[in-house]
This record gives structure tokens, sequence and C-alpha cells, in this order.
């Protein structure tokens, strides 16, 4: 049974996800401010990984209902587009779960945004049903793409890469708004010819709306070390203002909106 609460909030269903955290006051989550949902699990493996304690379920059980009405004590502040960012982890990975939510959310007319590096995606049914209703209800797509290179993304994620490319195809073909971001690693993905790879993948898609290139950095280090794990990337050091520019300009950044932020 549904019903509003005092609060005019939309509550319903019983359906439960596991959450990592959550922020109240997101500005680099996609537009204006934003309430972030960050869930917990992910199938990749990614060596830069800055948060790893997200990777393993279970976080804390919260329902939709919970969290849509949790948002909405922080609407007064979104203004310019602001609204709801569910980020990870994987988001995907919960799909079900998402799917309920952006159904409330969209009950109490909220923008709704998706941070995901899409390596749930797939095409097999019932999972791609279920994706397609939740693009009906999704604003944006804020899509990472790791590596353009299927064995250097393998080698970077533990996961092929193939299946987020056609994701990213797919949005395109319904035309989702996606922003794409690329997390520039030095020695890794910062190699000329990688990005123009990149670049020339990008403009195949004909529903980005910017690119962003995400500066690596090791803040999330000392994550590793108190989960036991060993980070690969310890000697690797953010790349230069140079390098940076440089990666901006090949991925043609302004061509699309000079919008970046560190990871």
């Amino acid at each position: 049974m549904s019903h509003e609460n005092a609060s005019g909030a939309y509550s319903a269903g019983s359906s439960f996800g596991f959450v990592h955290s959550t922020e109240s006051f997101g500005s680099v989550d996609g537009p204006g401010v934003r309430f972030v949902i960050f869930l917990s699990g992910c199938p990749l493996r990614c060596q830069f990984c800055h948060n790893p304690d997200t990777w393993a379920r279970p976080g804390e059980r919260k329902s939709a209902a919970e969290l849509i009405q949790t948002a909405l004590r922080y609407r007064p502040y979104w203004k310019q587009g602001g609204g709801i960012t569910v980020s990870g982890g994987e988001p995907l990975a919960q799909i079900d779960f998402l799917l309920e939510l952006f159904t409330l959310a969209k009950q109490n007319d909220i923008t709704t945004v998706i941070d995901t590096a899409g390596s749930p995606f797939t095409r097999e049914e019932p999972w791609f049903g279920t994706f397609r209703r939740l693009m009906e209800l999704t604003d944006l797509i804020l899509l990472d793409i790791k590596h353009i290179r299927e064995d250097r993304h393998i080698q970077l994620t533990g996961r092929t890469g193939e299946n987020i490319k056609d994701m990213a195809r797919y949005l395109s073909e319904i035309k989702k708004p996606v922003w794409i971001r690329h997390v520039l690693v030095p020695g890794i993905t910062d190699d000329d010819v990688y990005l123009a790879e990149t670049r020339d993948f990008i403009r195949t898609l004909e529903n980005v709306e910017r690119v962003e290139v995400l500066p690596y950095h090791g803040f999330g280090v000392y994550k590793w070390k108190e989960l036991g794990l060993e980070y690969a990337l310890e000697a690797v050091e953010p790349p230069s203002a140079e390098r940076i520019q440089n990666a901006q300009n090949i991925l043609e950044v302004g061509r699309y909106g000079a919008w970046k932020k560190d990871v």
C-alpha cells in the first residue's frame, strides 16, 4: 500500500537496497547540488579505485522510500537542476532497487542521475528489460570509460570493457544524455594513442553532453591498506598539469564543455 507522509513525500513498496553512504550536498556528481547515494557492491576491481570499501556487500539496508524521504529534506538547496545521483560501488549491480528508487523519485518530481562504469550491462533478458524501464526514469548518465583497449581494460579492472562500450552505443541509440568520464593515470591511460582511440569512440556517439578528464590521485590508498589489500599503483604520481591539458585537448573536452573534477 502507498501513502503520503506528513511531509508530503510518497512512499511505497518494500524493496531494500544495500547503501554504503550518502552525501547531502554533492556538487560534482551531476548538475546543481545533489543528494548522492553510494550503493555497495561492484563487479570491477579497478587498480585505482578510491572506494574499495564499496566493493563488498552488505552495506546498510535501506528502503527506496526511506532514501527519497531523506533526500527531500534537502530539496530547498538543489535549485538549477539539482536532485539525486546514485553512485557506488556500481549502482547497476542493484538494478531492481534502483528502478524502484527512481520510480519514487519521479513521483516526487526529482531529477535523476546514475554514476556508473556500466560493467553489469547486457542486452540479455530479463536484465535488459529492466534497464530499458530504468532509462525512462533517468535524466542523465555519468559513464566511466576506464580504458579503450580490451586487453588493457581487463588488466586494469579485472573485467571486459566490450559490454560497457555496447552500453554507450545503446545510450546513443536512445539519445539518453551522457557525460563521459575518463581517469587519467600516468603510464596506463594517458598514452596519446589510447586517448585518440577514446576520442574516436566518443565521436561515434550522438548523445554526449560533456567529457571529463579525471586526474588520478592516491587519496584512497589508505582504504586499501585498512582492508588488507595490495595497492598496485602506489608508486604512481598524479599527472602533471601539462598531461592533463594534453588529454583534454585530445579528448576535445572543449567541444562538449570544459567541466572536470578530481576523482
